[in-house]
């Protein structure tokens, strides 16, 4: 019994001493109502890319063509009802095709269409964001708004690396038919050679920008949707930059394949596509000179790239489950 009142007096002073000190740091606080509090967050959604196999000037059949996956991992401080910094880590795929982008409109994409090509790249992200609430939270954590409308904007470190399937092998075995392979050593627009830029980094800068919705579950718990654009510090995400097509007599191996795909007869990424080759064939022999001359020009423009203006891009859509971190245990009431 003895034991019991002690431990009572103990917590009943500890709560006293506590509730002092709490008090003296509320005090000092901004808003010394507002408990701050952290969350876990854990997310999937899609992946979609922009840049030079996908134009910004077709949003929405960008938006709709290959979208990808992505799954993230995320911690959030809310420091004020309204003001929170969330830090990010998201793994994303994102790929872009000429082929299957353009194959509905080939006249009016004839260029992209006769370049061919195509390519995926797994991102790995790590962004640290600021968040502003629309609607405030409430004293704290228990008391948070049940829908909050938000606003994010930050900087984010990217890795990645671009790949892309080998078409099939000739006789004489130079290369695995049909393999992914990794871009960026291959130098694809003579990278490193006198007179070309030095090889793109692996790793790079974007700015992540977006809205979202989080609606509170329980006590414990939200559920959010977001979408937000990465604007890459890099026009190699996709391995397409501004550059020319390199000189064959300057590459080897299957470099000298990889980095023009104009002649090939059939679009690589697919395992049983139509002959692209003879469907420019087709519109060349029945079209009017025109065409021909159009054709002609898209088969044989020198540079890789339709924009070197902007660099890549990539928009995430994310839908995820939050789990509020609980606060310090309360101290019951003291009579």
């Amino acid at each position: 019994m003895n034991n019991y009142k002690q431990l009572v007096t103990g917590t009943a002073v500890f709560c006293l001493l506590a509730g002092s000190v709490t008090e003296s740091l509320a005090q000092r606080r901004p808003n010394p109502r507002f408990a701050p509090y952290s969350s876990v967050t854990f997310g999937v959604g899609t992946s979609t890319y922009f840049g030079d196999l996908a134009g910004y000037r077709q949003p929405f059949r960008t938006l709709t063509t290959l979208p990808r996956w992505n799954v993230g991992l995320g911690y959030t401080r809310q420091f004020t009802p309204h003001f929170a910094a969330r830090a990010m880590f998201t793994w994303a795929r994102i790929t872009g095709d000429d082929y299957t982008f353009n194959k509905n409109n080939i006249e009016k994409n004839l260029v992209q269409y006769a370049r061919n090509l195509h390519f995926r790249n797994d991102l790995k992200e790590f962004a640290v964001t600021g968040i502003y609430n629309f609607i405030e939270d409430g004293r704290n954590s228990n008391s948070r708004a049940r829908i909050t409308p938000y606003i994010f904007g930050g900087l984010a470190l990217v890795a990645h690396s671009p790949e892309a399937r080998t078409p099939a092998a000739p006789d004489n075995g130079e290369y695995e038919a049909r393999k992914w392979v990794k871009l960026q050593p291959l130098h694809t627009e003579g990278q490193g050679q006198p007179g070309r830029d030095k090889p793109y980094s692996l790793v790079t800068l974007a700015i992540p920008v977006g809205i979202g919705v989080r609606y509170k579950l329980n006590d414990n718990f939200n559920i959010g949707a977001e979408i937000g654009f990465r604007y890459a510090f890099t026009d190699y995400i996709d391995d397409v930059g501004s550059g020319s097509y390199a000189d064959r007599a300057t590459q080897q191996g299957v470099a000298t394949i990889m980095s023009d795909r104009r002649g090939e007869q059939n679009p690589a990424r697919y395992k049983n596509p139509t002959n692209r080759y003879e469907v420019l064939q087709n519109m060349y022999d029945a079209g009017p000179e025109e065409m021909r001359v159009a054709i002609a020009d898209a088969l044989n423009r020198p540079t890789r790239s339709d924009d070197g203006k902007l660099n890549d891009g990539y928009l995430l859509t994310n839908f995820s489950i939050h789990y509020i971190i609980p606060g310090k245990i309360k101290c019951p009431p003291t009579k």
